[in-house]
């Protein structure tokens, strides 16, 4: 699935159609089968002997048979419902577990001092998950008594007509009578199974239900069966009067048109929310513009294989991603391929290697989740050193030095100088002075390109990039 869908679905939601309704259908396929094909013979060599026997009282068991079926349709429907509102239950349960016990929620949680308020939340829809599962046993209890009432009517027929046979025509003795009840019991088991069977497979249905959904989701990013693998580019960059909404009629980016020649540097500036991080995210084709073209190399983003495509872009982005694991794992996942020696030459280039050397494990290091046992700088640099060792030709950077103390910025601004050389480079500029050497500025507004140029030719221009210049700066100089 495509960057909105996950942007917009809750992850316990996701994490819950994966283990709770997949869970829920797992006994549907291992052991029905099995029921059913057991059920059969047994049934089948059941009704042949009492055929064999007696056909007058094996008809007269068989008339009872119906009675099992009557209510499975009704108990099938109810426990349908409540499996559908169960699983949905679990699924906020679930959200809140992901959400509450990771590193980061539990320190939100800490920092507000809301342990008791989301104890008492999660036990709230832990007590309603309870309920229905209580309900949906309560249905079963009646069905199975219902069906327990029905399989001791077939011996109360079996004793009366069998005694009427017995009286006026003799076709039988009263040991054939009793056999004839012994063996109902056999001809009941299967019908019992089967009655359960039918109950289980129409109350899973809301779990295929759920599991299908998501099936049936069609992914916003298509690649065209004749798509395009470029193994080279050189990087020239163009939008053709590009537009992109992320909610409907809710147009974020309007006819953007620009060109990024290769091995340029491009900043992007603009007061928050102008669409930014939006342009460069339609590069890679985390979305897909809704108007216009994104073409690389004069190709069409579109006729290209998406491996192809996203194997020449290499993204550092405001929010450092870390996995829970070592930092040399961190590292392979750019290039699984790469070497000590390319892993320590990534480092070094991004500023991180001394650091890396100085701790206990070295780069046996486990980060922690989400890379909390690092700084941000030491953070940033790691994501610098792993998208050298994926070598990009085209380089994205969300700058995000304004949060970190002077020190660490200039350790990250040193470590982005190797990475930007010789490669087209898309800069998203936090701090206009990281930005003033920059080949092209865009200033972005409201979702278009209002102004760009070099630095000096935009300050000549008195517009809105000299009026962020002067904002920030002024403020700079009266800290």
């Amino acid at each position: 699935m495509s960057l909105q869908f996950f942007s917009d679905v809750k992850p316990g939601e996701i994490t819950s159609r994966m283990s709770n309704d997949i869970g829920g259908i797992e006994s549907v396929f291992t052991s029905t089968f099995i029921q059913i094909v057991q059920g059969i013979f047994v049934f089948a060599t059941t009704a042949i002997t009492l055929f064999y026997t007696n056909w007058q009282l094996a008809i007269v068991s068989l008339l009872t048979l119906p009675l099992f079926f009557a209510p499975t349709r009704k108990v099938g429907k109810a426990r349908w419902q409540i499996a559908s509102k169960t699983q949905e239950k679990l699924a906020e349960l679930t959200s809140i577990i992901t959400e509450t016990l990771n590193v980061n929620g539990t320190m939100l949680i800490k920092l507000f001092t809301k342990e008791m308020d989301k104890s008492k939340e999660f036990e709230q829809i832990n007590n309603e998950v309870t309920a229905l599962g209580i309900q949906e046993k309560v249905v079963g209890r009646w069905f199975i008594m219902t069906l327990q009432t029905f399989a001791s009517i077939g011996p109360m027929l079996i004793y009366l007509f069998g005694g009427i046979i017995l009286i006026y025509y003799h076709t039988i003795t009263v040991g054939g009578i009793v056999m004839f009840v012994a063996l109902l019991s056999r001809l009941y088991g299967p019908i019992n199974t089967f009655a359960n069977i039918h109950v289980d497979i129409v109350s899973s249905m809301a779990l295929f239900e759920r599991i299908f959904q998501y099936f049936d989701l069609k992914s916003e990013i298509i690649e065209k069966s004749n798509a395009i693998i470029k193994d080279q580019i050189e990087g020239r960059i163009s939008f053709e009067n590009v537009s992109f909404a992320y909610t409907e009629n809710n147009l974020t980016l309007k006819g953007v048109t620009l060109r990024i020649e290769p091995g340029q540097m491009a900043a992007f500036v603009g007061p928050s929310g102008a669409g930014k991080t939006t342009i460069t995210y339609l590069v890679p084709r985390l979305y897909d513009a809704t108007d216009g073209a994104v073409k690389i190399d004069g190709i069409n983003i579109k006729d290209m294989t998406l491996n192809s495509l996203r194997s020449h872009i290499g993204m550092v982005t405001q929010d450092t991603y870390l996995f829970n694991t070592s930092i040399r794992e961190n590292l392979l996942f750019a290039k699984s391929s790469s070497t000590e020696v390319d892993i320590i030459n990534a480092c070094k280039m991004a500023n991180i290697h001394d650091f890396i050397s100085s701790l206990p494990k070295g780069y046996d290091t486990v980060v922690g989740e989400r890379g909390i046992k690092l700084s941000g700088g030491e953070k940033q640099r790691l994501s610098i050193a792993r998208t050298l060792l994926k070598d990009p030709k085209i380089v994205i950077f969300d700058e995000a030095t304004s949060a970190l103390d002077s020190n660490s910025e200039a350790l990250v601004q040193k470590a982005v100088e190797p990475l930007l050389k010789s490669r087209t480079s898309l800069v998203i500029a936090h701090r206009l002075s990281t930005i003033i050497s920059a080949d092209i500025i865009f200033v972005v507004q409201n979702g278009i390109i209002v102004e760009y140029g070099k630095h000096s030719k935009l300050l000549q221009k008195d517009g809105v990039y000299k009026k962020l210049y002067d904002i920030q700066f002024k403020s700079e100089e009266n800290l």
